[in-house]
C-alpha cells in the first residue's frame, strides 16, 4: 500500500483486515462506545470477502458525560440516549471529518468512493450514518447496526444530496440500550433523506445490544451485493 498513514491520525493505529486478493473495495467499520477496533476486526474476519479490505479504527479516549465524565474511547460525547437528548454537535462534525479523511486516503490510493462502504455498531453506526449522509462522495452504502442518526433535526438540509445510497439498518428487538423503536424512528427519518427503496431495516428477535451470526450473514450479503468482485 502506498501513501502516508501518518497524515490520517485514525489510520495510523487502525486494525486492518486485508483481502486475500487485489483489494478493489473497502469497508470502514466503527466500533461502539468504550470499545476498540479489535473486537470488530475479529467479527468481520468471519465474513471476509477476498476483494474487500476492512478498516477498523479506534476512537480516541474522551470524557463521556453519560458515564459521569469517565474517560473512554468515544467518537463524540454522549449526553443521553433518547431522541431528544442534547447532542455534541461540534464533536460529531469533527468525528465525521476524521472519517472522511480516511475515505479520501483510500480514494487517493485507488479505491473509488463507490467501492467504499461505511459501517458501525451503536455510536459507531450513528457516526457512519452521519458521515455517509454528509459526505461529498456517494459511497457504496452504509451498514448501521443498533444505532440512530445523530443531529437528526438537521436533516434533510444537512445532507449532501446523494439520494441513492443503500443503507442496511439492523437492530436487536431486545436492545435495552438503544431501544428498537429508536431504530425504527431512524429508518423513517432516513426515508425522508434518501430514496426510501434504498433503506432496509431488519430486526432480530431475542437480540440485545449486540450482534449475532444471522445479522452478520445479512451484512456480508449486503457488502457482496453493492461491492461485488470486479
Amino acid at each position: 500500500m502506498c501513501g502516508n498513514n501518518m497524515s490520517v491520525p485514525l489510520l495510523a493505529e487502525a486494525v486492518t483486515v486485508s483481502g486475500m486478493e487485489k483489494e478493489t473495495a473497502a469497508v470502514i467499520f466503527l466500533h461502539g462506545l468504550g470499545d476498540s477496533g479489535h473486537g470488530w476486526a475479529d467479527t468481520l474476519t468471519g465474513i471476509q470477502l477476498p476483494h474487500v479490505k476492512f478498516i477498523c479504527p479506534h476512537a480516541p479516549p474522551i470524557p463521556v458525560t453519560l458515564n459521569m465524565n469517565a474517560m473512554m474511547p468515544a467518537w463524540f460525547d454522549l449526553k443521553g440516549l433518547s431522541p431528544d437528548s442534547a447532542e455534541d454537535e461540534s464533536g460529531i462534525k469533527k468525528a465525521a471529518d476524521n472519517i472522511k479523511a480516511i475515505i479520501e486516503h483510500e480514494v487517493k490510493n485507488g479505491i473509488p468512493p463507490h467501492r467504499i462502504m461505511l459501517g458501525g455498531f451503536s455510536q459507531g453506526g450513528a457516526l457512519s450514518l452521519y458521515t455517509a449522509l454528509t459526505c461529498q462522495h456517494q459511497l457504496a452504502g452504509v451498514v448501521a447496526l443498533s444505532c440512530w442518526l445523530p443531529l437528526h433535526r438537521s436533516f434533510p438540509s444537512a445532507s449532501s444530496g446523494h439520494k441513492n445510497i443503500p443503507i442496511l439498518q439492523c437492530h436487536g428487538e431486545m436492545d435495552g440500550m438503544i431501544p428498537v423503536r429508536f431504530g425504527g424512528m431512524t429508518a423513517e427519518k432516513l426515508k425522508t433523506i434518501v430514496n426510501p427503496q434504498m433503506i432496509t431495516f431488519k430486526t432480530y428477535p431475542g437480540l440485545s445490544h449486540s450482534s449475532c451470526p444471522q445479522e452478520m450473514a445479512t451484512v456480508k450479503e449486503f457488502i457482496e451485493k453493492y461491492m461485488p468482485r470486479v
